[in-house]
């Protein structure tokens, strides 16, 4: 199978590209209703707008989720491992959903990662932290224990006592060396006088009395002054460290403030290295496959090729395809056409020409950053919608009028809009009450660009005429990378 691939579209689409079973670990942290601001760049000297991937309602993005991670649950292996980030808006329902396909017996873990130390919220407790689940998709999925380092306020406190080889294995403590219940065998025996049977109400010794002589004769037995049980040594310097659990508060947010800032890339949901190379480490081995169906600016493909894994990457964003590609080239030092392909992803000015109408509204609509409109006939002059980040909820019960402030799009694939396809558009924006528009076309006759400035003057709304080649500029993606 092919890796090293990144996929532009629809996971739903993509996926069935891929065999039953071939993936070792899949993560994903689809965008939901939670105010993250997707950054849209209209190019050098263009416009920044921050618009909002929103879900009308939780039940939406279930059943949007749906489909898709079944399709992930097909291409994972039985020994594979899946990973869902979400954050509290959802995670409940997304867990009740996952139980459902991945079935109850193989949740493995709810992770919280703190993302933030501190969040004001005048209404309740601050929401600092997201939600990771893990799912198996067999009985013995791969798992390889992670240790973090002990905390210096651990240290100070239980690592208090010192012996002679204190200037090389530091300060100790002492640990039981005895478990509970009584043993038949060799560490049942009594040790220097000491029955473990009578200790308590019976313990054994959790090693043998010649492995435990070896062990005194190392210096690594405490044995207290006035006589008792003996203890186990366990000195500071050789600790290897904390085996971590399932509340990581350890690796903080991608921010201007952050130990690594010239990680960021200024992707309002970009999640930090260390996080999945944790996740990564965890629960796959080099060489292993790992799939992430909706990569974003890509960090988990970034931490994958690092830690000498395959993978392969889906997004139905170009713009974060390509933010994902220059990331490889830049941070991971490969080659684009060599080390990595990116597929279906729009090239040329020619090849979009070239797609069916409803195909070429779809990309342009979604390269904005938009919602498209699902009417295809009929769609009232509005191919789709742009939601900025200060829409609030409405009553109306539409997919597309959860928001009271949208902006229409409109597109057509011509060689050239004229001033008749803007008086058409001008008048959807009259209908619709609209102070802005977005229109996009291969390019503009010189009346059409007339038209849109005397629009302007005349009513005071916005036409924004965007080329194709202004959306293909790579410009867009290097305001992003």
């Amino acid at each position: 199978m092919d890796t090293q691939i990144i996929y532009c579209g629809d996971c739903l689409q993509q996926l069935p590209k891929l065999p039953d079973a071939c993936v070792d670990l899949v993560y994903i942290d689809p965008p939901f209703n939670s105010n993250r601001n997707y950054e849209v760049f209209w190019g050098e000297g263009k416009e920044k707008r921050a618009f909002e991937d929103r879900h009308a309602s939780t039940a939406a993005y279930i059943d949007f989720m749906r489909p898709r991670c079944v399709e992930l649950a097909r291409v994972l292996k039985p020994t594979g491992s899946f990973y869902y980030h979400c954050d509290w808006h959802a995670s409940h329902y997304v867990k009740v959903m996952l139980d459902q396909i991945f079935g109850e017996n193989s949740f493995q873990n709810e992770i919280v990662w703190k993302r933030t130390t501190a969040h004001a919220d005048t209404h309740g407790f601050g929401h600092v932290h997201d939600i990771v689940f893990r799912y198996s998709n067999g009985k013995a999925p791969t798992f390889n224990v992670q240790l973090k380092p002990y905390s210096e306020d651990y240290i100070r406190n239980y690592f208090v006592f010192s012996d002679e080889h204190v200037a090389t294995r530091g300060k100790y403590r002492v640990n039981d060396i005895t478990g509970s219940g009584l043993r038949n065998g060799e560490t049942g025996k009594i040790w220097r006088g000491i029955d473990p049977a009578k200790i308590g109400k019976g313990r054994h010794w959790m090693r043998t009395p010649d492995e435990l002589e070896e062990m005194a004769a190392d210096g690594r037995i405490h044995f207290p002054p006035k006589g008792g049980t003996p203890g186990w040594k366990r000195y500071e310097n050789e600790l290897k460290g904390q085996p971590i659990d399932s509340i990581w508060d350890d690796i903080p947010a991608l921010t201007s403030f952050s130990k690594t800032p010239k990680e960021a890339l200024g992707y309002p949901t970009q999640k930090p290295l260390a996080l999945l190379d944790r996740i990564i480490q965890a629960s796959s081995n080099p060489g292993d496959i790992v799939l992430d169906a909706f990569c974003g600016c890509g960090t988990a493909i970034v931490s994958a090729q690092n830690l000498k894994r395959k993978w392969i990457g889906i997004d139905i964003s170009p713009t974060a395809c390509r933010v994902v590609a220059k990331r490889l080239v830049k941070d991971c030092k490969l080659v684009e056409g060599k080390d990595f392909v990116v597929r279906d992803l729009p090239r040329s000015e020619d090849q979009l020409r070239k797609i069916p109408p409803f195909e070429f509204e779809n990309w342009a609509v979604i390269a904005l950053g938009g919602i498209k409109n699902k009417v295809q006939v009929g769609d009232m002059g509005i191919d789709g919608r742009i939601y900025p980040a200060h829409s609030t909820p409405t009553t109306k019960a539409d997919h597309l009028g959860f928001m009271d402030v949208w902006y229409p799009i409109q597109v057509k694939q011509k060689d050239k809009a004229g001033r008749p396809d803007i008086d058409s558009f001008e008048a959807v924006m009259m209908r619709e009450n609209r102070s802005k528009g977005f229109f996009v076309s291969f390019a503009f006759s010189r009346d059409a660009l007339t038209e849109i400035d005397a629009f302007f003057r005349r009513e005071g709304r916005v036409i924004i005429p965007l080329t194709v080649r202004d959306i293909l500029d790579e410009e867009l993606a290097a305001k992003l990378a």
